[in-house]
């Protein structure tokens, strides 16, 4: 896919959670076209990765090893990443767990492990980029919702209750940090046939019935969640806020 280039992301600062796999490896790729700086959380070696992307794009990403849900190593990354690659304007945050589960199968644990990685990693990423953001004059912060709380799906609740608080999150954030010229938006995409998603989820019944619902008739890629994030990063939409953008086919919708 080709990604129009936003001449203002040339060596600006973007961080990802979960940037190494999934969607995050699809938003570090695109980034990186633009010439951005880019660092990016993950509890898996991405070595490999960061290798295929230094030969693609001549600039190699920036591989912090740690799991999100630890706040004082999450929190430390980005401020490594803003050490090693100056100013930060973007934070992306990405990683995200949809494990299915049984409502009279789920653990207080369970629920707990849960909301760490889908709401409160979101929480406290945003805290420790503010002040970073503050300092160089504003910045933008996407968080990754889904349509899965839109549409009230079933099979794992925790995970759609997560995302309607991550939307809430976002519009309360984007309320408290604008005075600091620092945007807050949420991007809610649909299914996206990731690597996972296929290996444990995507029966072709599913996909069949799934894409039925969608206006637009083909299935969703991770490089299809690119373009709408580089555009929210972005001064081109330097007047955007509190919004929650919707990138699914055209199965939910606003308005």
């Amino acid at each position: 896919m080709t990604h129009p280039i936003f001449p203002d992301l040339k060596d600006r600062s973007i961080y990802i959670t979960g940037g190494g796999s999934g969607i995050g490896a699809a938003l570090t790729d695109g980034f990186l076209t633009q010439g951005a700086k880019v660092a990016f959380i993950g509890r898996s070696d991405a070595t490999a990765f960061c290798d295929a992307m230094e030969e693609k794009h001549g600039r190699r990403p920036l591989f912090l090893q740690g799991d999100v849900t630890d706040t004082a190593r999450l929190q430390a990354t980005i401020a490594e990443a803003a050490e090693a690659h100056g100013p930060l304007k973007a934070l992306i945050s990405n990683a995200a767990n949809d494990q299915r589960q049984k409502l009279e199968d789920y653990s207080p644990e369970d629920w707990d492990a849960n909301q760490a990685i889908n709401l409160k990693a979101y929480y406290f990423a945003t805290q420790a980029a503010a002040p970073l953001m503050r300092a160089a004059g504003g910045g933008s912060i996407i968080n990754f919702s889904s349509i899965s709380y839109m549409m009230g799906n079933a099979g794992y609740s925790a995970y759609v209750a997560a995302n309607a608080g991550i939307t809430g999150m976002t519009r309360a954030h984007a309320r408290e940090l604008g005075p600091d010229n620092i945007r807050v938006n949420a991007v809610a995409p649909g299914w996206v046939l990731t690597e996972k998603q296929l290996e444990l989820w995507a029966t072709p019944e599913d996909l069949s019935a799934h894409l039925q619902r969608q206006c637009l008739p083909r299935h969703l890629t991770p490089e299809d969640i690119v373009n709408p994030v580089l555009f929210l990063a972005s001064d081109a939409s330097a007047m955007m806020t509190a919004q929650c953008i919707v990138v699914d086919g055209g199965v939910a919708y606003t308005g």
